[in-house]
């Protein structure tokens, strides 16, 4: 089945639109999911710093659990990085800021309840991502208590009071004698259970040490990450989503012109092979009708012949004698037409060649000049010389019947002027201007086709020839009105023989 012109290109036209929107959906989708992995790894990111910033912690445990803030506060600044990681923050059990580097962390109360994961704006900030031990005191032997972060005095203090204990046990470590030895032993031989080394220093009172962890014990860590690369990654994303997609649209848009231009020109196509073949008709029926006014002027000429002899013979039948004058001129008006139906079928195909116009004006005014004559028609032609690139013998047509046209339509006495003139451009114009009625503003066009006169009794072929010269030596032509009266006939566009002095 063969399905309309019109529905097929609405069917394409479908299609072309739906692929352009599934790519622009397919481009989205994709956009989202790079969001997605872009958030995954900045939060992956954070996961990574806050297992480094737990071996950061663990390194700085000192006598025990004991950490130095201001120790611990410097390797943290070591971990800052402006535009990654703008902030962090070691937290106690009650949410207060213990230790931090960097811009302070912006905590709200609705983040130290949900902990986890919280997106701003400008950056991410991740909670109790690790366990950092245990804040209320080792429920097991091997449990990791959480560490201490202490101020440098008493960090100091508790160097004071692990000093004197180093030195008795170096003292006693050195004098091995018996007596220590089962001593050291509870004099069983048997050595007394091994300390965690996390676990609450000899030194310190249990109120004291349960005191620290509460305020002092590392509960959590708090990092913020900068989103500004992970957006500008985003941003970029979405600026090249949008180029396909737009691509995409523009691959639609032309490929629907495209379609629209391919099926215009097949209709153009069509068309022009029916112009083709119309012309070609056209093109018979003028080579048949140019034949038939050319057969016919045979017996016109032989019935002019017949009348002639009737006038001759009929000088005693006045009746017979008008009627025989009647047929001639009536032949002769048909004979007339046919010729120049005969002319204006004519192909027109200028070969150029240097022409003289002031020569060639000269010529066909001695043409005209029995009509001049009659009329006393004063004809002015130009004084210059001026040669152009023409076909004489058209050129001499056109001149003939522009220059017969202004006969006829100008009053006895009248005056018809010829003039020519160079320009700079290297053409040339001529004028044909004579003071009779005029050609009024709206017929000044249709003038030039056939069978439109302005004089009564006129074929009007006449300029449609002088039209289809101008056209073959690619000139033009243009009726203008002449002051006072009168009308100008003006042919441009001619080109001035090479060589010759313009000036």
């Amino acid at each position: 089945m063969r399905w309309p012109v019109a529905t097929r290109s609405i069917g394409i036209y479908l299609a072309v639109m739906g692929g352009a929107a599934a790519v622009c959906g397919w481009q989205w989708g994709e956009h989202q999911r790079f969001k997605e992995t872009s958030a995954q790894a900045l939060v992956n990111r954070g996961r990574d710093i806050t297992s480094t910033l737990g071996i950061v912690v663990g390194s700085q445990r000192r006598f025990g659990n004991l950490v130095a803030k201001d120790r611990i506060e410097l390797a943290l600044q070591g971990l800052i990085h402006p535009g990654e990681l703008e902030s962090i923050a070691i937290l106690g059990a009650t949410g207060e800021t213990i230790a931090s580097a960097g811009r302070p962390v912006e905590l709200t109360p609705e983040m130290l309840r949900a902990r986890g994961i919280h997106w701003r704006e400008q950056e991410l900030t991740l909670m109790n991502l690790m366990d950092l031990g245990v804040t209320g005191g080792p429920a097991d032997e091997n449990a990791l208590p959480a560490a201490l972060v202490v101020s440098g005095p008493r960090m100091t203090k508790a160097l004071r009071a692990a000093s004197p204990r180093s030195s008795a046990a170096s003292r006693t470590s050195d004098s091995r004698s018996p007596t220590s030895s089962a001593g050291a032993t509870g004099g069983t031989g048997t050595p007394p259970p091994a300390r965690s080394p996390y676990s609450r220093p000899a030194w310190m009172e249990k109120d004291e040490y349960d005191a620290l962890i509460r305020t002092q014990g590392v509960h959590s860590l708090v990092i913020s990450l900068s989103t500004a690369d992970m957006r500008q990654a985003i941003r970029g994303d979405f600026l090249l989503r949008s180029l396909v997609s737009l691509l995409a649209c523009g691959a639609a848009l032309i490929s629907t012109l495209a379609w629209r231009n391919v099926s215009r020109n097949s209709d153009l196509q069509i068309r022009l092979v029916k112009a083709g073949e119309m012309n070609s008709h056209l093109a018979q029926l003028n080579f048949a009708a140019a034949g038939l006014a050319h057969e016919t002027r045979n017996p016109l000429n032989l019935i002019r012949g017949l009348a002639q002899m009737i006038t001759l013979q009929a000088e005693s039948a006045p009746k017979l004698k008008e009627h025989a004058s009647a047929i001639i001129e009536e032949a002769d008006r048909v004979t007339v037409q046919l010729n120049e139906f005969i002319d204006y079928s004519k192909p027109r195909q200028a070969h150029f060649a240097p022409v003289e116009l002031a020569r060639l004006v000269a010529d066909v005014a001695r043409t005209l000049l029995p009509d001049i004559e009659d009329k006393q028609i004063r004809l002015e032609p130009a004084t210059s010389s001026l040669t152009v690139e023409a076909d004489e013998q058209l050129f001499r047509q056109a001149l003939f019947n522009l220059l017969l046209n202004a006969v006829q339509a100008v009053a006895p006495g009248g005056r018809i002027e010829v003039r020519w003139s160079a320009t700079p451009d290297g053409s040339a114009i001529i004028e044909v201007c004579d003071d009779g009625p005029g050609v009024p503003a709206a017929d000044r066009t249709n003038i030039f086709k056939p069978y439109v006169t302005m004089r009564p009794g006129g074929v009007g072929l006449g300029l449609a020839i002088v039209s289809q010269i101008i056209s073959a030596h690619r000139w033009e032509i243009a009726c203008l009105a002449n002051e006072p009266k009168g009308a100008v006939f003006r042919l441009s566009h001619l080109k001035v023989a090479a060589g010759l002095d313009l000036s």
